[in-house]
């Protein structure tokens, strides 16, 4: 078996559909390529996080009672004789192209509501990190309003180089920024006067897992998400919601280069 072959099974595999003889093979496949046990062993943890954390519901009664009545219609309505005249091979290959289709559903699916579970925690971790800033000494570690200043800043400690920007004219201004590990990852993040009010914008790459939550409240703090071109962007703060909603999206909306922010810099 290699490895083209492996892959193709490779699901079959994880929810035990294999016959001993293609189990056997796989089996002896994956001992020797590590790239395909790899990919077997995140397989099988995407299935027991599916398995953990997605709900589970049984279908209803109503719906058990729709499906024999179906059953039981198309046995009334087509003789015994026509159906067995039905060749066997292609209730088989039904079978399989339905049984195919469902994995691939349920994997989507699964994937779909584990990326936005991830979304929502970092917006609780966000928070958390919020509030331990503010209540401390180290809401702010480069003072500045001038995007030159906080911007290279940032830069010299990050992977990446985050878009700063500063919106006074708008009613949001600069304060400066900080450096937070967020989930135990290096973010950057920008301090915003609005009012009386701070707002903590956390600026990291685009993560591209499912669609951004809507706004939401944690803890008594308000979150706002927006995905850029290039950035992901998320802000906390006790601003009003459509508020803090409308900021972080003009924030993405500077984030392309070549915008205008980008010519600032």
């Amino acid at each position: 078996m290699n490895c083209r072959e492996a892959e193709s099974i490779g699901a079959a595999h994880v929810d035990g559909e294999l016959d001993a003889l293609r189990k056997h093979a796989i089996h002896q496949h994956l001992t020797g390529c590590s790239a395909c046990a790899a990919r077997h062993r995140e397989s099988l943890a995407l299935r027991q996080r599916i398995r953990a954390e997605i709900p589970f519901f049984v279908a209803p009664p109503a719906l058990h009672a729709r499906v024999r009545a179906a059953a039981d219609a198309y046995r009334a309505a087509v003789p015994a004789a026509a159906r067995r005249r039905v060749q066997p091979w292609r209730w088989l290959t039904g079978g399989v192209l339905a049984g195919c289709a469902a994995t691939a559903f349920s994997w989507m699916l699964g994937t779909t509501i584990l990326a936005a579970r991830a979304n929502d925690d970092f917006a609780v971790a966000a928070v958390a990190t919020h509030v331990r800033a503010s209540r401390g000494e180290r809401l702010i570690e480069v003072a500045s309003s001038d995007q030159h200043t906080v911007k290279p800043w940032l830069s010299a400690r990050l992977d990446y180089s985050p878009p700063v920007q500063d919106l006074a004219d708008e009613g949001f201004a600069l304060l400066g920024g900080r450096l937070e590990y967020v989930e135990r990852n290096a973010v950057a993040t920008l301090v915003y006067r609005f009012g009386p009010h701070t707002i903590d914008v956390f600026v990291r790459p685009d993560m591209s897992q499912g669609p951004m939550p809507s706004p939401q409240t944690v803890r008594g703090f308000n979150v706002a998400c927006a995905r850029g071109p290039t950035m992901d962007w998320v802000a906390v703060s006790d601003v009003e919601p459509a508020v803090l909603a409308a900021f972080v999206q003009r924030l993405a909306r500077e984030d392309a280069p070549g915008s205008a922010a980008s010519g600032r810099e």
